[in-house]
Order: structure tokens, then C-alpha cells, then sequence
């Protein structure tokens, strides 16, 4: 059937667009966060500019993907429903569902900086970011791979990743600490 394929591209379009989003709006908390810390006026000015790009991103952007996104994919499980069987197809939907949980936390921490609320510091934003990178990476072999066995493998690969990207974020914290124009 061809409408498959295009509802299946529909889905990877906006699957693209979400994690854009989703990769975006934690280095604007990172920017509110540290903005915050700013004199006046220069504090104002930036928090106005940040909180009108994270209202956009967050609304017009990442919202609408991952609505767009979820409902293409619903299509394609009705329309193959064979794909709800096969074990990759399960370990994927719950790291999609471990991506809603990133999703609705990234909600929450946008209504909070609207409200002038900080309750992180820019430090865990950094690692808070790298969620989004872990489930991708997960995502992605399961699809590509098919395989719910090598997805052990993977899951290991996943945290080996994880800890290069702490490590990377030690490493440019020092650096920044160091030199702050970096």
C-alpha cells in the first residue's frame, strides 16, 4: 500500500523535527539559567529574548512534531499491527516512552522559566541535555538493527556513550572555567 510510505515518511519527518526540538530547548534553559546571573540590564534583556525563543520553539516547533510524530506512528501500528509482536518494536516503544517522560519534564521546566522559576543549575542542564542523544541512539539501532537480542549490545554502548558525553561536559566545563569567551 503507498499511503504506508507516506504516512511512514510523515513519521520520520516530524521523528527529525521533534528531536530538533527536543535537542534545542535545553540549551535555552542552559542560556536562561546563566542569564539569570547577569547584571541589569543586560539580565532583562536576555531573559525576555530567551523566554520568547524557548515560547516559540516549545509551541509552534516541538509540540506539533511530537504530536504529529506520535500519531503517524499510531497510524502505521494500525495499519501493520504485525509490528506490535516483534521484540524491537516493544524495546523501541519504551524508549519512546521514556522520550514522552523526557518531553513533559522539558514542558514543565518551560512553564517554570516563563514564571521566572530556576530551580536547576546550568551544570545539570548540560547533562539533563544529553537525554535526548541516548534515546536517539537507541531508537535509531533498534529500528536499523531488528534486533531485540543485540539491543544489550547497544544498551551497554548507550551508557559507554553517556559517560564519554559527562566526561566531554567536565572537560568544557573546565575549559570554560579557564578561558569564559569559550
Amino acid at each position: 500500500m503507498q499511503a504506508y510510505f507516506y504516512i511512514k515518511a510523515l513519521h520520520l519527518i516530524f521523528v527529525v523535527t521533534w528531536f530538533a526540538g527536543l535537542f534545542y530547548i535545553p540549551r535555552l534553559f542552559i542560556y536562561h539559567i546563566e542569564a539569570a546571573d547577569k547584571a541589569s540590564p543586560e539580565k532583562e534583556i536576555l531573559t525576555a529574548q530567551l523566554k520568547l525563543m524557548t515560547k516559540r520553539l516549545w509551541n509552534i516547533i516541538t509540540w506539533p512534531s511530537a504530536v504529529l510524530c506520535t500519531l503517524f506512528a499510531l497510524t502505521l501500528l494500525h495499519l501493520n499491527p504485525g509490528l506490535l509482536g516483534m521484540p524491537w518494536m516493544q524495546v523501541k516503544l519504551v524508549f519512546v516512552a521514556l522520550l514522552w517522560v523526557y518531553h513533559i519534564k522539558c514542558h514543565l521546566i518551560v512553564k517554570e522559566l516563563q514564571n521566572d522559576e530556576i530551580k536547576y543549575t546550568s551544570r545539570f542542564m548540560r547533562v539533563f541535555n544529553e537525554g535526548t542523544t541516548l534515546i536517539l541512539f537507541a531508537v535509531i539501532f533498534l529500528v536499523i538493527l531488528k534486533s531485540a537480542v543485540n539491543w544489550i549490545y547497544g544498551v551497554v554502548g548507550i551508557f559507554v556513550l553517556g559517560i564519554l558525553l559527562m566526561l566531554g561536559i567536565k572537560l568544557y566545563k573546565r575549559i570554560r572555567d579557564k578561558n569564559p569567551n569559550a
